[in-house]
């Protein structure tokens, strides 16, 4: 039936194009296609019959029926909240009270009267023909309205100051219930139809009610919704359970986070939902841990959840911050200061997490090595029938390769510079450190692969410029601090070992000494004219003057070959096409017999045979 899905794609389509009122508008019109469709609806000038009520029989041979109910309630809803929204625009300073509050409460109640209807008749399995999601859907929308309609009770007016916070109990309860359901869909379905639900009204409806009942910030929404939900009711808890054994575990709720470590400084969690957060991103970046995808592209897919999980920590810190920050709260307070000391760990946390997924995407080594790419084959044969062979990969698609790999160290670049931007970062000097480190490491490896770029452009001096550069860095990159703390995952991050920074170094020397040898070569050749001025005899190089002895009896060593080598005719032996030998007789080779001609016949008679004459050299014509 997908309960859910129907009134989510109705929602969402309605206010693509105006507010509540066009929504109220929009479901008055779909309702009467509905009704004039089922023959439900009464005639023009004709007097208004009731009709009788839809069964569970209706819903079970047509959903339509299904679909009136649900519009109905709809209506109801956009009805109370076009009057809320209207309200706000008008008296935004002034709470909603009198016939307005009323008028809101009303259309809420009506709403739930409607969607407990629809529970009625979706209960009956075995008419309607739901199934148990159905049912835990229909009950799950009856609880969001009950609970709206609660909400809307009692925040009307400005409560006495002895006003009993249990008054929304109720309120939480209906909430709560809306959001255990909704998590084991979630769990069960793992659509996002069902997330959109719980952060768009649940959550933030459960927040505030819990807000006005006293329930401290620590106390997570999930822990919330547990306390409050209907235990009492057997057979939904049973539902639910059946979808999630563990949605009304309270145990696995309050396994939060209480405390966060940065350099050596504990901080406490004054958010729930950050301890929530970060729960998620232990429970991602253990995913990630176990992940055993084979490509670059597919493990550095596999780091989306904690990147998204990483950004919901980030976010939950700054919205904490900025609660504090509307109660008057200074800088000096502790609540503030751990607020701070997570804020700048969480930033950092998601940074290295986007760092080590470029990482990966660059390579296993980081791109310490530049292996050519497999050679490929097409998959048609060929004409003839033969193979095809394998060619060299061209210039233009490694440097192609390497203008990627330069572009994600930009980006990793970036990211490390961002870090020192964040606030409290810049007064630890230790940790500036360690990030110029780092910074000094990637760019070392970027200068690297410029290198590689001009070695394929065949100009050596700037290869070996970059290189000399690259080790620079490197030493730079080896001398640096490292980490109070190692990486509690074993994904990669932004964090660089010592082992790492050693191999880059090495890998540098030896290659500023082949650039070196490579460049001096290429001065030699440069300077040959020189050199025969000098009291050369030949400016050829020595390994094609072997035959010659020296005459001065010293051999110049600095031109043994001809560099870089050059494309020139080699000299082989002749071919020589021995055509009288089929003319000519030889001593000792025979000459071929002749197959005897067949006897003509006297009624062929004999036909005078006409010699064509003999053209060219050899009898060949030309």
């Amino acid at each position: 039936m997908d309960i859910t899905k129907f009134v989510g794609e109705s929602r969402d389509a309605a206010f693509l194009l105006g507010d509540h009122s066009t929504y109220r508008a929009q479901l008055s019109r779909r309702l009467r296609t509905v009704q004039k469709k089922l023959g439900r609806a009464t005639p023009k000038n004709a007097k208004y019959a009731a009709k009788a009520g839809v069964t569970a029989g209706d819903v079970g041979q047509n959903i339509e029926f299904l679909h009136i109910l649900l519009l109905t309630s709809e209506r109801a809803w956009a009805h109370a909240m076009a009057m809320k929204a209207s309200h706000s625009k008008d008296n935004a300073d002034k709470n909603i009270t009198g016939s307005t509050r009323q008028h809101i409460v009303s259309r809420l109640h009506r709403a739930t009267q409607v969607a407990q209807q629809i529970v009625d008749l979706v209960t009956q399995t075995g008419t309607s023909g739901a199934s148990d999601t159905d049912v835990l859907e229909a009950k799950a929308y009856r609880y969001a309205l009950a609970g709206a309609a609660e909400f809307e009770k009692q925040a009307e007016g400005i409560k006495a100051s002895n006003a009993s916070p249990q008054r929304w109990n109720t309120c939480l309860a209906d909430f709560s219930a809306a959001r255990v359901i909704y998590s084991a869909l979630l769990k069960a379905t793992q659509k996002d139809l069902f997330k959109e639900v719980l952060a768009g009204t649940t959550d933030p409806s459960i927040r505030y009610a819990a807000y006005q009942s006293r329930i401290p910030r620590t106390v997570g929404v999930p822990s919330i919704a547990k306390r409050f939900f209907p235990k009492d009711e057997a057979e939904l808890v049973k539902a639910v359970q059946a979808l999630d054994s563990a949605a009304l575990d309270e145990d696995a709720a309050a396994s939060t986070h209480t405390q966060i470590n940065w350099r050596g400084r504990d901080a406490n969690i004054v958010d729930a939902a950050i301890g929530q957060a970060l729960v998620s991103v232990d429970t991602a970046s253990t995913v990630l841990d176990k992940s055993t995808a084979a490509s670059c592209k597919d493990r550095a897919n596999a780091y989306d959840d904690i990147l998204i999980a990483s950004q919901d920590a980030v976010d939950a810190t700054r919205r904490a911050i900025e609660e504090l920050e509307k109660e008057g709260a200074e800088e000096g307070d502790a609540r503030m200061q751990d607020l701070r000391v997570t804020s700048l760990a969480m930033n950092y946390d998601l940074i290295s997490w986007r760092v080590g997924r470029n990482r990966v995407l660059i390579g296993a080594d980081d791109g310490l090595t530049f292996p050519p790419n497999p050679p490929q084959k097409p998959r048609r044969p060929r004409k003839d029938g033969k193979e095809w062979t394998e060619r060299e990969e061209p210039t233009g698609r490694k440097l192609a390769r390497l203008r990627e790999r330069i572009a994600l160290y930009d980006a990793i670049l970036q990211s490390i510079d961002s870090i020192k931007e964040l606030r409290g970062a810049a007064r630890d000097t230790g940790f500036i450190s360690e990030l110029d480190g780092q910074r000094a490491y990637f760019q070392a490896l970027k200068c690297l692969h410029l290198s590689h770029a001009y070695a394929f452009l065949s100009t050596p001096k700037e290869a070996l410029a970059l290189c000399n550069r690259a080790l620079s860095l490197s030493s730079q990159a080896t001398s640096a601090p490292r980490p109070l703390t190692s990486a509690s995952s074993g994904a990669r991050k932004l964090e660089v070992t010592e082992k790492q920074s050693q191999q880059l170094k090495q890998k540098l020397e030896n290659l500023t000494s082949h650039y070196r040898g490579v460049v001096a070569l290429s001065q030699l050749f440069a300077n040959s004219d020189t050199a025969s001025q000098a009291g050369l005899t030949n400016a050829a190089p020595v390994v094609e003057r072997l035959n010659e002895y020296p005459a001065s009896g010293s051999v110049d060593l600095k031109n043994l070959v001809t560099w870089p080598p050059k494309l020139k005719p080699v000299p082989v032996k002749p071919l020589f096409l021995d055509v009288a030998w089929n003319y000519v007789e030889y001593p000792g080779h025979a000459p071929a017999k002749q197959a005897p001609e067949p006897a003509k016949t006297e009624s062929e008679g004999a036909k005078p045979e006409k010699q064509a004459p003999k053209k060219g050299w050899f009898s060949f014509g030309r």
